[in-house]
């Protein structure tokens, strides 16, 4: 736990532990599902394994997280007072979106994106069978600019590299402007309409694939009205 305020107020004796650098987000991605120490890796590619490891320790002895073990297999589970703070996550996340102003070049990470995607994938809208989607994000680095989400009886994958499966539909994309439809800044039309975004690949499956993922949670947050 960081340093103490040595104040009583209960917003000071929670950030004591939660506005240490890092911790928040590792939180964010506990309640959103990943529970092994990789998954949460490819949910903060920035964050060093042995700052990450820190981080798990101190929530598991805050009550925060349990570490279950089994075997080899070690999982990180939010207790109830994990789960509490996923309240606390979304409301920052709403915060954020309508105060915080445009994200620099920095912020735009296709690796976090796609794997954010991974996890919205409307598997009730993806047609039967192995579906691969090809992300080619033509304004980044050679080694960051090819992403394959194979997507195969309910589950999802990433891979960074060709996987070796037939892709179904090729999305060509300026990174800001996919990330600013997954935000919700940007709709889906206006990006294939201007051209910021292009989907190659039989017709039924370009025309299908905005349907194939529900956008992130915070897409549909209000944006603030604009002084007159």
């Amino acid at each position: 736990m960081g340093a103490s305020y040595h104040q009583f107020c209960p917003v000071a004796k929670a950030m004591e532990l939660l506005d240490e650098r890092w911790t928040l987000l590792v939180v964010r991605e506990l309640v959103s599902g990943s529970e092994r120490f990789n998954e949460l890796r490819r949910g903060l590619p920035r964050m060093s394994p042995t700052l990450l490891s820190r981080r798990l320790h101190q929530l598991v002895r805050a009550g925060v997280v349990e570490r279950h073990v089994d075997g080899a297999d070690v999982r990180y589970v939010p207790t109830q007072a994990g789960r509490e703070l996923r309240p606390v996550l979304e409301a920052l996340g709403a915060w954020g979106v309508r105060w915080i102003g445009e994200l620099g070049d920095a912020d735009l990470d296709p690796k976090l994106l796609l794997w954010d995607m991974h996890r919205h994938v409307n598997h009730n809208a993806v047609p039967a069978g192995r579906t691969v989607v090809q992300f080619r994000f033509r304004d980044v680095p050679a080694d960051l600019r090819d992403w394959w989400l194979v997507i195969h009886t309910g589950e999802a994958d990433v891979c960074d590299v060709d996987p070796g499966h037939g892709v179904s539909v090729t999305v060509h994309a300026d990174l800001r402007a996919l990330v600013s439809v997954w935000l919700g800044d940007l709709s889906w039309p206006n990006a294939l309409r201007g051209g910021a975004v292009e989907v190659a690949g039989p017709e039924a499956l370009r025309r299908a694939l905005p349907r194939w993922f529900t956008l992130s949670e915070f897409a549909a947050v209000p944006r603030p009205t604009a002084p007159a």
